[in-house]
């Protein structure tokens, strides 16, 4: 891949304390500045670990797009700083600090700032999500137990939802966070079910409704919280991250509102080991505005007065191998998307899919699909395929 900055500085010429601060710190992780290894750093720019150390992960990231270092396999190198707690040992900035102090104190996925994340991220273009993606457009983690490839993968996915939801002929479905509608697509095609599917991208929306032509299923622009339908079965999958913590309990209280006394509810998440406000700089800036992933802790609480937890299933190593599959194809197309995008988007979209496959592959995030029910009688035995 092109970089910005093609000549390698020196060690030698890396004789700051920021630059000494930052070899020490990488050595710990086994990664060294213009070694020869694949996950080894060639830096560009005599400022890099100044910069990082101030600015934190915007600094990170920013300075990867603009060239100031490279990486051949960034999911290493971000699976080794994770595995070794480095982000831990960062020095504090003042940046983050205001911007978890901010997700505290303000609601940032409020009804005008919930529709920034469509508009920043999935109305990049079709184009480049019809690529990378499988052929029923999901955007969300695969289920590779058995699968080889990705479309497999995501067909194992969509099925092993479908079969936990218990899905009969003629029941009424609510797709909450639909995307391109390929989930949709799948359950009024192979279960019978009639679907109502919204998002709050116009771009899917698009081509959601493609997708559904000829079947029971409604795609709709709005916002979830103006649901008041009720329906036998609800999903959720890779919505929940961009709700925020302050609006957790609406979420919930409008799936409570909306599920039939018998009716099943699954919940498919990225999660974070770690209650607080998860929320990193460069991924809020560049990826997913406004996002935050909940944990165990703040997902009970919300849930608990509601629903009774069925089941609750962790297959987040999953996640890297869809990150690394989308990587793949991504950079495969690139020949084809390069026309309507830049250099600098390219290297912010593998720095994105390669940081977030390193993140999965060192535990440091999960991925959950839970299962709510009002409490059926006799229990429930849960698909796991």
């Amino acid at each position: 891949m092109a970089t910005v900055c093609s000549d390698v500085i020196s060690f030698e010429e890396l004789n700051d304390n920021w630059s000494r601060m930052g070899n020490a710190l990488l050595l710990q992780a086994d990664i060294k500045i213009n070694g020869t290894r694949p996950w080894d750093i060639q830096i560009h720019h005599a400022d890099f670990f100044k910069r990082v150390f101030q600015q934190g992960s915007l600094g990170l990231g920013e300075s990867y797009m603009e060239g100031w270092w490279d990486c051949e396999r960034l999911d290493i190198l971000f699976y080794r700083i994770l595995k070794a707690k480095l982000d831990k040992q960062m020095p504090g900035n003042l940046k983050d600090i205001l911007r978890i102090a901010s997700a505290r104190l303000f609601n940032l996925q409020s009804r005008q700032r919930s529709w920034i994340v469509g508009k920043e991220h999935y109305d990049i273009g079709n184009d480049l999500f019809t690529l990378m993606l499988d052929p029923h457009m999901q955007y969300s983690c695969g289920y590779w137990k058995e699968a080889q490839t990705l479309e497999a993968a995501q067909n194992a996915k969509l099925k092993m939802i479908c079969e936990k939801l218990q899905l009969k002929p003629g029941m009424q479905l609510l797709d909450i966070g639909c995307g391109w509608g390929g989930l949709a697509a799948y359950a009024a095609r192979h279960y019978g079910v009639n679907v109502d599917g919204v998002t709050i991208s116009g771009e899917q929306q698009k081509l959601a409704q493609q997708h559904c032509e000829g079947l029971n299923v409604s795609i709709l622009l709005q916002d979830y919280r103006d649901l008041d339908k009720t329906y036998d079965r609800i999903v959720s999958v890779g919505m929940f991250e961009h709700v925020g913590p302050k609006n957790y309990d609406t979420y919930f209280s409008v799936v409570d509102r909306c599920l039939k006394p018998n009716g099943l509810f699954l919940l498919h998440t990225i999660g974070s080991n770690e209650t607080g406000v998860n929320v990193d700089p460069w991924i809020n800036k560049y990826i997913f505005p406004n996002g935050c992933l909940p944990s165990i802790r703040q997902i009970a609480n919300v849930s608990e007065s509601r629903l009774i937890m069925e089941d609750w299933h962790n297959f987040g190593s999953d996640y890297d191998k869809t990150l690394m599959a989308w990587h793949q194809r991504f950079n495969a197309a690139w020949p084809t998307l390069a026309p309507n995008y830049t250099q600098r988007f390219r290297r912010m979209f593998n720095y994105y899919l390669c940081a977030c496959a390193g993140a999965f592959r060192a535990r440091d995030i999960e991925l959950w699909q839970v299962l709510f029910s009002r409490g059926h009688e006799g229990g429930l035995y849960v698909y796991r395929g």
